[in-house]
C-alpha cells in the first residue's frame, strides 16, 4: 500500500515561519542571516512545490532550510558563524527544551561551537521539535544516529555552559 501523497500548500507555509527561523538562528548564528535563510528557503520551496507524504510540511522545509544553508555556506566559502546577542530574545517563543531550561542566547551561542552534524541535529529535534524519525528523515540519516548526536552536542552545550556560568 502506498503512502498518501499531496502536493504542498503555499498558503500554509506561514504556519512554519517561527520554527523555521528558529532553526536558521541555530544553524547561522545571527538574525539577519537567518532571517536570509529562512526567506530563500520559501523562495526554492515556492518556486519548486513538491509532493509530499502524509503531514510532512516541517521535515520537508527542515530539509531545504539545511540545503540551503549549506550551498550559501560552500558559495561563500566562510562560516556564518557570530557570537549570538541580544537579538536571541526577539525571537517568538516556540516549544524549545534547552531554551526553557536556559538562557536562549547562551545557548544558542554554545550552539555555534558545535560540529555541523551535532548543530543540525539539535536544532532539528530540540528547535523545531522534530521526534527522531523526523529529524533522521530531514538529514538524511538514521535515528540511532540522531541520538547519539543530540547525546553529544547535548553534552557539549552543558559543558560549554557550565564553564561559562
Amino acid at each position: 500500500m502506498e503512502p498518501e501523497t499531496r502536493r504542498l500548500d503555499p498558503t500554509s507555509l506561514g504556519a512554519h515561519t517561527a520554527r523555521l527561523y528558529r532553526a536558521a538562528y541555530g544553524l547561522c548564528g545571527s538574525r539577519q542571516d537567518a532571517e536570509d535563510l529562512v526567506q530563500d528557503t520559501f523562495e526554492r520551496v515556492l518556486r519548486r512545490p513538491r509532493f509530499l507524504r502524509r503531514d510532512e510540511d516541517l521535515v520537508y522545509l527542515l530539509r531545504v532550510l539545511r540545503n540551503t544553508w549549506i550551498s550559501a555556506r560552500r558559495s561563500r566559502r566562510e562560516v556564518l558563524t557570530s557570537p549570538a546577542g541580544e537579538e536571541i530574545e526577539q525571537i517568538e517563543a516556540a516549544h524549545d527544551p534547552i531554551a526553557q531550561a536556559i538562557e536562549g542566547a547562551a545557548v544558542y551561542e554554545a550552539l555555534q561551537a558545535l560540529t555541523q552534524p551535532l548543530r543540525e541535529a539539535l536544532v532539528a529535534v530540540d528547535v523545531m521539535g522534530l521526534s527522531y524519525r523526523e529529524a533522521a528523515r530531514a538529514l538524511g540519516t538514521r535515528e540511532g544516529t540522531i541520538m547519539s548526536r543530540l547525546h553529544r552536542g547535548r553534552g557539549q552545550i552543558a559543558e560549554r555552559l557550565e564553564l561559562a556560568g
